[in-house]
């Protein structure tokens, strides 16, 4: 078992009591410490990668702290990544994108600071632990274990700033339990194909849309000449005729990958026929994606434009999203 620090809020203790602001304080090695019995099991290792909010990880952050946790996985142990939970749906999917071997990775975090009454931190930890280390989990990919529940990191977001159960899965619901320090996995999900992108130094933007939409960002955000487009769309694939016909024509040079705004759905095929509609969405080169969150669909973009692929291949990497 290896335990990856990350940073975020479960390293985090208040300068001093009843203060309120607390700063990283704590790493991976000083967690499975304070946890009684932890730093006891057979072969389990403790290694600090960054430690940091996680609002302040870049993306080659990200990309080393996925490495890392995917070399791990590839010796045949479980892994676990303990982030800030402000970013940990990105990072994981990332994770999930270029992991490629059958040992699962899972991550988790807190709400509330290490030196908090009632921190959560040490609870979640246990509980990653315990299904890194279940025979169930191998084969599963990433999975992100909070507040008791086991989310897989293609549908995990965070959903609540300061509930303990921060974390749902709102297309899914979650793939299992942890009870009593024992996982129970109900559903499995598809492995993303893996990618090996040598960095992240590529610019994907999202871009939502809303009534009334005049293309105003649509054109902003091209003219910054990304590499992809992350685009938000209005009901199950639906956008303003004249936004349409902008990212259609974008989509002919760059990958342009349509989410839905609606958190729960997919892009329809032909419930709609007016101008605008999904038939129109998916006449053009746009890649629906109406599984992801746009911020889950952003990480694998990053990973498929930085990997080289096409946008035929890049559509092959976001099939299973479609759906």
């Amino acid at each position: 078992m290896r335990i990856l620090g990350a940073g975020g809020t479960i390293a985090m203790a208040q300068a001093s009591a009843g203060s309120g602001s607390a700063t990283p304080a704590l790493d991976a090695a000083e967690l499975v410490a304070a946890i009684p019995g932890l730093g006891d099991r057979e072969g389990l290792e403790a290694r600090q990668v960054v430690n940091v909010p996680s609002a302040h990880l870049t993306l080659a952050d990200c990309l080393l702290i996925c490495r890392e946790a995917r070399d791990a996985a590839r010796r045949g142990i479980g892994v676990v990544v303990t982030h800030g939970t402000d970013s940990l749906e990105e990072t994981a999917m990332l994770c999930d994108v270029i992991h490629d071997a059958e040992a699962p990775i899972v991550f988790t975090g807190a709400i509330r600071p290490a030196s908090a009454a009632g921190a959560d931190g040490p609870a979640n930890l246990l509980d990653a632990v315990a299904v890194a280390s279940s025979p169930e989990s191998a084969g599963m990919g990433v999975l992100v274990v909070f507040g008791g529940e086991i989310h897989h990191a293609r549908c995990a977001r965070k959903t609540d700033t300061t509930s303990l159960t921060a974390f749902s899965s709102p297309q899914t619901g979650p793939v299992g339990r942890v009870t009593e320090g024992h996982p129970t996995l109900w559903s499995r999900l598809p492995r993303n194909p893996p990618l090996d992108p040598p960095d992240l130094d590529r610019r994907v933007l999202v871009v939502p849309t809303g009534a009334g939409d005049d293309g105003t960002l649509a054109r902003a955000a091209l003219e910054t000449e990304p590499d992809g487009v992350v685009v938000g769309t209005l009901g199950a694939g639906h956008l303003p005729p004249a936004v349409m016909e902008q990212w259609a024509e974008a989509a002919e040079r760059i990958p342009i990958v349509a989410y839905c705004r609606p958190e729960r759905g997919v892009v329809l095929t032909g419930t709609y026929g007016y101008a605008g509609s999904e038939r129109d969405l998916r006449g053009t080169n746009m890649i629906p994606v109406g599984f992801l969150s746009p911020q889950a669909a952003r990480m694998k973009l990053l990973a498929c434009v930085a990997s080289g692929l096409t946008i035929d291949e890049t559509r092959w990497a976001f099939r299973q999203d479609d759906g």
